[in-house]
């Protein structure tokens, strides 16, 4: 393999997959990394249960019509942490390893996310498709190259 440099959409598209690798729900491990306009992470996020409760990869899922509801998503957690913390996504891209869930991508267009760079498209939902394009929000899909270092 030749020696390649990352561009920075595939170089914050692997910080997503790691983080995705903190994950605690192996239904799916997904992984956010929200950034602002001068390539700063502004925070990460990835699937698991709430602070201090016990996760899915210690006592089992908690399924309800064909959804883990003991897992916060992703791009959830990733937002919740800067509201909690008040740290401004306005204006920021999110890159995420699994296209947004319908109610990841309501959260992610009310927060003022302006683009979002995914990995798998898993599960599209037509509804999100139109959200995104009426509101505006550019999505882009990110192949990561072979590379090495």
């Amino acid at each position: 393999m030749a020696k390649y440099r990352l561009t920075w959409e595939e170089y914050f598209m692997k910080l997503a997959v790691n983080v995705a690798a903190r994950g605690t729900c192996d239904r799916a491990y997904v992984g956010c990394v929200i950034v602002n306009d001068d390539h700063r992470i502004v925070t990460t996020g990835y699937n698991g249960s709430i602070k201090g409760n016990p996760h899915c990869d210690e006592i089992g899922h908690t399924m309800r019509d064909g959804h883990c509801i003991a897992t916060i998503h992703a791009e959830m957690n990733a937002l919740l942490y800067c509201a909690k913390e008040g740290i401004p996504v306005k204006g920021c891209d999110a890159y995420v390893t699994h296209f947004p869930c319908l109610n990841c991508t309501k959260s992610l267009i009310q927060a003022g996310i302006k683009r979002i760079y995914y990995r798998e498209a898993y599960r599209v939902d037509e509804y999100a498709l139109e959200l995104l394009e009426r509101n505006g929000i550019e999505t882009i899909q990110i192949d990561l190259p072979d590379y090495e270092i």
